[in-house]
This record gives C-alpha cells, sequence and structure tokens, in this order.
C-alpha cells in the first residue's frame, strides 16, 4: 500500500469531530497534533512512527500516534474510517431503526434494592414500551447503600418473580439478574451456584473507582474471564453531568445527582478480553451517565465486541430512556446485529448460558 497523508487525516478527524459538536479538548488534540507534526521531514515521521516515539512530540498523544501509524502504513485510521461511515446519516432515523429493534432491557432495578418501585410495576411498565423482556438486576450485597441482595434474599426474588411471570401478559417475560458488583480482586459479589442460576449477569465496578490504571485494568479482566459474566455495566463509571430536571424518580436513591471523573483502565486490553469471552459492552442510557463515552463505544466496535442498551432504570419511566442510548450508538455506527438485546429472549438466554 502506498502511505497516506497522516496531516490530512488529522485535519480531517477533526473537521468531523468539530462538525458532529463533539467537545471542543478533543477536536483540538487532533488539530495541535497535526500542526506539530505538519513541521516534521516526512523521513523523520515515519522513523518516530516506526520507533513508537510519536508521543515524545509535544500536542501528540497515544491516539492521535497511532492514527499516524496507521496513515503511514496506508490504511485509513480506524478512528476516521468510524467518523466516516456515520457520515451523512440521519441521526433521527438511524437511532429510531436501532431503538425499534430492541425487544428488552438488560439493566433494571427494583424497591428490592435501590429503585423506587415494585417488581410487577416495572414490568408492566415494560410491556406498555412494547418490550417482550426485562432483565431484573438488583444490586449484589456489598453495595449496601443500594440495599444489595443477600444470597438469601436473591433466592427469595427468583420465587417471586417466578410467581409474577405466571401472572403477567403472554409473550412478555422477566429474566432473572442481577448487577454483580466486581470487586477489587475481580472475582464477582455473589455466591457461584446462584450466578449460575441466572439468565443474565451484568457486572460493574461501584468503588475503588480511582484505582490506579494497571489494577483497574487486571480487576475488569478478571471479572470479564469468569464465565459468569454476560454484560460489563457502565464501564467507565463516570458521571458527566448532574441530571437534566425532571429526570429524577421518587426512590431512585442509587443515582444522585453528581459529576465524576472516568476510571482510568487500558480500554485496548478489557475489550479485546470482552471479545474473546463475548461478553457485551453496556452502553448505559442514563442521561447522567452516557457510559461509555463515545470515543470508547468505536474503540469497542473496532474490537468486535458485542453491546447492551440498556436504562439502568430505577422507575418505571426510566425504561423509555434507551432512545439516548441509542442515539448515542447510531452515532458510532453500531449495528442493530451487535447489540444482545436486539434478539429474541430465547437466544439471549442461550447466549447467556454459552
Amino acid at each position: 500500500m502506498s502511505a497516506r497523508d497522516p496531516v490530512a487525516d488529522l485535519r480531517r478527524i477533526a473537521f468531523l469531530l468539530e462538525r458532529a459538536n463533539e467537545a471542543t479538548y478533543r477536536v483540538r488534540a487532533f488539530r495541535s497534533a497535526a500542526t506539530a507534526l505538519a513541521a516534521l521531514p516526512a523521513t523523520e515521521l515515519a522513523e518516530r512512527a516506526r520507533a513508537g516515539t510519536l508521543t515524545d512530540l509535544p500536542g501528540v498523544g497515544d491516539v492521535t500516534a497511532r492514527c499516524v501509524t496507521e496513515s503511514l502504513a496506508g490504511e485509513e485510521p480506524v478512528y476516521l474510517r468510524r467518523l466516516v461511515a456515520t457520515e451523512g446519516v440521519d441521526l433521527d432515523e438511524a437511532a429510531g431503526a436501532l431503538r425499534a429493534a430492541l425487544r428488552g432491557d438488560c439493566h433494571t432495578h427494583s424497591d428490592w434494592s435501590d429503585g423506587g418501585s415494585p417488581i410487577e410495576e416495572m414490568a408492566l411498565a415494560a410491556v406498555e414500551l412494547g418490550h417482550e423482556y426485562v432483565v431484573l438486576t438488583d444490586h449484589s450485597p456489598r453495595l449496601t447503600v443500594a440495599r444489595g441482595l443477600t444470597a438469601d434474599r436473591l433466592r427469595r426474588q427468583l420465587d417471586h418473580v417466578a410467581a409474577v411471570n405466571a401472572a403477567l401478559p403472554e409473550g412478555f417475560r422477566i429474566l432473572t439478574g442481577i448487577e454483580v458488583d466486581i470487586l477489587a480482586d475481580g472475582t464477582l459479589d455473589q455466591d457461584e451456584e446462584l450466578l449460575a442460576r441466572l439468565d443474565v449477569v451484568v457486572g460493574s465496578v461501584h468503588s475503588g473507582l480511582r484505582d490506579e490504571r494497571a489494577r483497574m485494568t487486571r480487576r475488569m479482566l478478571t471479572a470479564i474471564a469468569n464465565p459468569h459474566l454476560d454484560i460489563l455495566g457502565h464501564c467507565t463509571g463516570r458521571m458527566v453531568s448532574s441530571r437534566p430536571a425532571g429526570v429524577t424518580g421518587p426512590g431512585d436513591k442509587g443515582h444522585r445527582a453528581r459529576t465524576r471523573a472516568e476510571s482510568d483502565f487500558d480500554a485496548d486490553a478489557v475489550f479485546a478480553a470482552c471479545a474473546e469471552h463475548d461478553v457485551a459492552v453496556e452502553i448505559n442510557s442514563r442521561p447522567e451517565r452516557q457510559d461509555p463515552p463515545k470515543r470508547l463505544i468505536r474503540r469497542a466496535l473496532e474490537a468486535g465486541c458485542r453491546f447492551a442498551i440498556d436504562t439502568d432504570a430505577h422507575a418505571p419511566g426510566q425504561l423509555d430512556w434507551q432512545r439516548f442510548g441509542c442515539v448515542r450508538a447510531a452515532l458510532c455506527g453500531v449495528p442493530a446485529d451487535r447489540v444482545v438485546n436486539t434478539w429474541p429472549a430465547d437466544r439471549l438466554l442461550d447466549w447467556a448460558r454459552g
């Protein structure tokens, strides 16, 4: 292949990010790198790419360096390819089609943990939205602030769900699950026997969110390798804003308005492990989370990951928040066939058991 022009590629990325109204700092990162590299002789640029020293230059980071290396190899940079793939797409149409393809929601809470409504009320709201199933994923024991379920309480919940399912409209069912804490050593916060009984297991980090990079990466990789884990929940743990007016619901105790930076981990290693172990990456639809950020959705897509577009609902009206996640997925070019909750319940269950 003949080499591309890496400076032109960086400037094109900046332009497309700008047009999509992405964060100014992200646009500036690509423009600054383009300016720094434009001043270098082509031979020095190529030598630095071979030696892996591009990031020694002021204004050049890991992401921009990777784009330059791909460009010099004659490849369209992955970052640019993903932006181009969604260029000119009617966002409303793409997001609407993705939302219409969803058959259920794999991350919801009830008043058994920190939700505000009974299981029955959450289920009937899901029926009204046209869902075919909803996965009940109340919290695990160590998240005491959210009234996490002990093993005994979870067993009682399983019996209760069976009784509720028997009374629900035909064609809809509650699938059993849990949002299990990923503990400091990467183990999952619930009995193995119970995890094996559940239909779908979502694993999330809720503590130690400021762990240093290597430790957080090991923690997540250990959890992803656990055969019981099906979905990696809100992987960065970030809170991007206080909630917009009107979205706070009664009993929504687990999501108070605040902001929080992303956890630091090796995203490439984590998403490669998700692809290897067939663990879906959650696109969390909560307005205050928007987790993962779009740049990580694109990296997970390129890594070959599956996704779950979930609401993390703690109240019935929040079950309609999937549209927010669909907009972000559409912006990143996530196809419906890579989203596990576009599948019928039986296929989802076969996948989770596998």
